[in-house]
């Protein structure tokens, strides 16, 4: 195992986690109910985006995980290992996972990857073989990534890892002298792909005034700033790490920069559902754009969300899958002491979906604004996955009830009894008779993998957000696209209604793929930027899960005329 384990050993209690799976040192609370966590749901918090649906070399080939095990659970981005790797972790007997090998797997799931640099050497901690050997090594990286001009979705480069133990002060001098240096040998090679650090094991205040004060005098600034959180029962620390970070930035005069945790979760816990949950709430809460699972056992099994043996669904990825359906909005969570959630409203559907866990007993969910729903009566059903570890197959999570209630005030109260503090729950809210469509029709831009532009807020576009800026056709690194990953209940022609805003002036096109070769849409002028219209065209879609890309350029596209910007897509 990786050395840093002995860090992270800070609890004090022996849980054990079913057949086969043991956590020492895990962090949990003591026995305790009475709590409620609270979900508002006419609080905003940010567009779904899935954000803790990551992972650090959770993908070990162009296979494994196949991408039909990927899609559903509709991954955000990876962290995988330089173009050539020699890297042996964590007990490997040979090097996996190069992240030119995984990354049609990664694109076809609608994802993104940070290539980590210095996984080309074959040990950790890395053993520094001197500036010349290392240069020539980024060169080739760099060069291999170019000569892909197929693959897209490599969203940025990871110049070290863990510098604040792995970085050999004495050969190789200081390491914000060795960042400016390598960054500006990457820009000289590659000047369009995002540059992304300083990826310290831990968030210290110091290190990372240091290091942006130095970042910004030699114009090395990253793109976006990375750390990893490691630690025991750490999570409440997040919200913190973000409010220091932000007020280097200020102090300094930096732009802010979007934050990304591309290792998350400590070796005790990685295998406890409730605590990647705690994760994933304050994520979702305090603003990081994406995070990644920690990869403390055997690649490509997406950090734990699979068995080695057979490729089963662990406890963990019943939860992911639940996180993965979230669609529309991230609205409000309000936890107390242990219990924490994230919660999600799709206005389309009228479905509330919250996740929740983290302690033992008789505990409550509360949610307000459920007059969005326009019911007084609501259909509810809780569901959980225990915390049975990674080495224990769940084939189905377990539904612990289903009722109606009646909505007073535009609340509920729904009691959980006996729960496990190991364990994570869902709760699903809709009027009732269930949701408005059997099936997800409307697919929101903001909640799709957006290559290369920018989601804005708009009161004149459907759920507050549309997608703009998709202006790159250059080449592979620089093509813009929204990728919409959509689930159907049939093989065969959809109609798909595409709401769009051209202010051009004149018709403009988007190429359309939908797993085959491209076709063309074109957009007439609406009233202007913004300001939405729709057109229709057919597509042709499998059974399940399909990626419909909407591309001003991609590979095997010579790209669109004009420009256009994206609001949702309905299939009917």
């Amino acid at each position: 195992m990786r050395t840093r384990m002995s860090r992270a050993v800070t609890g004090l209690s022996v849980l054990a986690l079913g057949v086969g799976a043991a956590v020492v040192g895990a962090t949990l609370p003591a026995q305790a109910e009475g709590l409620t966590l609270s979900v508002d749901v006419s609080q905003t918090v940010r567009p779904a985006t899935q954000v803790a649906a990551g992972g650090l070399y959770g993908v070990g080939s162009d296979t494994q995980p196949t991408t039909d095990m990927l899609l559903p659970l509709n991954p955000t981005s990876f962290t995988q290992p330089a173009p050539g790797t020699t890297h042996l972790g964590n007990g490997a007997t040979e090097p996996c996972c190069d992240s030119m090998d995984v990354g049609q797997n990664i694109t076809r799931a609608g994802a993104q990857q940070f290539i980590r640099m210095p996984d080309i050497y074959p040990t950790f901690p890395y053993d520094w073989q001197g500036w010349d050997d290392w240069e020539a090594k980024v060169t080739k990286q760099v060069n291999d990534r170019l000569e892909r001009t197929d693959l897209t979705n490599v969203h940025g480069w990871e110049l070290w890892n863990e510098p604040d133990w792995t970085w050999d002060t004495e050969e190789a001098g200081s390491f914000n002298d060795g960042w400016t240096r390598t960054y500006n040998l990457v820009r000289s090679i590659d000047d369009v792909t995002p540059i992304v650090g300083p990826s310290p094991s831990v968030y210290r205040h110091d290190d990372m005034l240091d290091f942006m004060t130095h970042a910004r005098d030699t114009n090395t600034l990253p793109d976006v700033i990375v750390w990893h959180e490691l630690d025991d029962g750490n999570w409440n620390a997040f919200d913190d790490h973000v409010a220091d970070y932000r007020a280097i930035e200020e102090s300094l005069g930096i732009e802010p920069r979007e934050i990304a945790i591309n290792e998350y979760n400590s070796f005790n816990e990685m295998d406890i559902p409730s605590v990647a949950l705690h994760w994933m709430s304050v994520f979702e809460r305090h603003g990081a754009r994406e995070a990644h699972r920690a990869y403390w056992f055997e690649a490509g099994t997406f950090d734990g969300l699979f068995t080695v043996d057979g490729n089963r669904p662990t406890a963990s990825y019943w939860m992911y899958r639940w996180y993965a359906d979230m669609t529309g909005n991230i609205v409000q969570t309000t936890p107390e002491s242990w219990i924490d959630g994230v919660a999600s409203y799709d206005s389309s559907r009228q479905i509330v979906n919250t996740i929740f866990g983290g302690d033992w007993g008789d505990n409550t969910v509360d949610v307000s604004g459920l007059e969005a729903l326009g019911s007084q009566q609501v259909d509810v059903t809780v569901t959980s996955t225990p915390g049975s570890g990674r080495n224990t197959a769940v084939e189905a999570p377990t539904v612990v009830s289903e009722t109606t209630m009646d909505v007073s005030g535009g609340q509920i109260s729904v009691p959980v009894d006996d729960m496990d503090a190991t364990a994570v729950y869902q709760l699903l809210i809709t009027p009732a008779g269930g949701p408005t469509t059997d099936w997800q029709q409307v697919y929101e831009a903001e909640n799709a993998t957006v290559v290369n532009a920018n989601t804005f807020g708009s009161d004149s576009a459907s759920n507050g957000y549309y997608v703009g800026q998709i202006d790159g056709d250059a080449d592979m690194r620089s093509d813009s696209f929204v990728d919409f990953t959509v689930n159907v209940p049939a093989a065969g022609d959809y109609t798909m209604t595409i709401d769009y805003a051209n202010g051009t002036g004149a018709t403009s096109t988007h190429g359309l793929a939908t797993g085959g070769a491209f076709t063309e849409v074109s957009y007439e002028p609406t009233a202007g930027w913004g300001q939405f219209e729709s057109t229709d065209v057919t597509v042709s879609l499998r059974e399940g899960y399909n990626i419909i890309r909407l591309a001003k350029g991609a590979p095997n596209f010579d790209g669109g005329t004009g420009y256009a910007e994206l609001d949702r897509i309905t299939l009917s």
